[in-house]
């Protein structure tokens, strides 16, 4: 499919730099199979839930990816490098996009914020570099977390710097495992007063693992969707809450994920017998229309970018034409987008 399909015309001002207070008060665009659409707030989930239906979120934890320093024992030029951590390879070693890319060389040594030192072992595509640390383990882990800050996304971080309310912001009340890079967005906007209504709904919540990458930043440069390709994350999907959910279905509930992160776990563990297994693994799964989704039936997902490939799942899951005019509609009535945005609720069956 033509990238240049999944366009749309977004206003700069749109795009929300900070979150709403309560998270639950944001606003949640809801969208039907047939396309008609109701105005809320992601205070009223459980009055488009049922009895019997389950909610899938995500329990990873964004953890300090950014890392600013400079190259060091190469001349008097020590230029200043950005780095952002995307996935751990070994106790002392990270897989990390470097900007600028182009200042690195196989061997370089770097210090990254006032101690914490590295060096890059390979070099890959796109400004991707292996990084092996000084520290390992635990120690890493304290040295990153002392070092690094908050990783905005570049919509938001281009536009001001991660402060201290973004530690909390940041995180949803259900991050558990550290490992991602960006926030399950979708998750952000749950409250333990709306979890509390939702029991009260007996609207029952499971929770997966996608330690959510870098690439999810990068934008989709190929001219077909046939041509691009996903960076893989680490995904996991127990096999009891595999059996539970399976049980959900057998009862005639709905599953309901959380965020395109949530969906792709799930898609990813399911066989075509539309059944869920446990599942513990690197997954890149691609999802665009044609797709013939085998578990969810309700998506609930943030406002994503143009051209991006979660605007392209929203669209294998209600149909394009219906999620071009949802957006729209987004567009006039004025909702926020992104990461600190509003959300919308994907109903693909009643």
């Amino acid at each position: 499919m033509r990238v240049d399909v999944f366009d749309f015309n977004l206003p700069e001002e749109l795009i929300a730099l900070r979150p709403v207070s309560p998270r639950d008060d944001a606003r949640m665009l809801v969208v039907r199979a047939d396309g008609s659409l109701d105005h809320a707030y992601v205070r009223d989930l459980p009055d488009y839930l049922r009895t019997g239906d389950a909610l899938v979120l995500n329990n990873t934890k964004v953890f300090s990816a950014r890392l600013h320093g400079r190259r060091v024992e190469r001349g008097a030029t020590e230029p200043k490098i950005e780095v952002m951590l995307h996935k751990r390879v070994t106790p002392d070693r990270f897989l990390a996009f470097a900007r600028p890319a182009r200042k690195l060389t196989l061997g370089d040594a770097l210090l990254l914020g006032s101690q914490l030192q590295a060096k890059v072992v390979a070099i890959g595509e796109s400004g991707e570099i292996e990084l092996a640390f000084s520290l390992t383990d635990k120690m890493l882990d304290l040295a990153i977390a002392a070092e690094g800050e908050t990783p905005l996304p570049p919509y938001i971080a281009g536009k001001r710097k991660p402060d201290a309310k973004d530690l909390t912001d940041y995180q949803t009340i259900f991050a558990q495992h550290e490992g991602s890079v960006a926030a399950p967005t979708a998750g952000l906007h749950f409250t333990p007063d709306l979890m509390k209504r939702l029991v009260e709904r007996s609207v029952t919540h499971e929770t997966v693992t996608l330690h959510v990458g870098a690439g999810t930043f990068l934008p989709v440069k190929a001219k077909d969707t046939a041509e691009h390709k996903m960076h893989s994350e680490w995904a996991t999907l127990s096999a009891e809450t595999a059996s539970r959910l399976n049980k959900v279905r057998d009862a005639g509930g709905r599953i309901a994920a959380v965020g395109t992160t949530s969906l792709r776990t799930l898609e990813s563990a399911a066989s075509d017998d539309e059944r869920l297994h446990a599942m513990t693994r690197e997954t890149d799964i691609f999802i665009t229309p044609g797709y013939r989704f085998k578990t969810a039936e309700v998506l609930l997902t943030n406002f994503h970018l143009p051209r991006s490939t979660l605007f392209m799942l929203a669209s294998a899951f209600m149909g394009l034409e219906i999620m071009q005019a949802a957006y729209a509609e987004a567009v006039r009535e004025r909702y926020r987008f992104y990461s600190y945005g509003d959300a919308c609720l994907l109903l693909r069956a009643l």
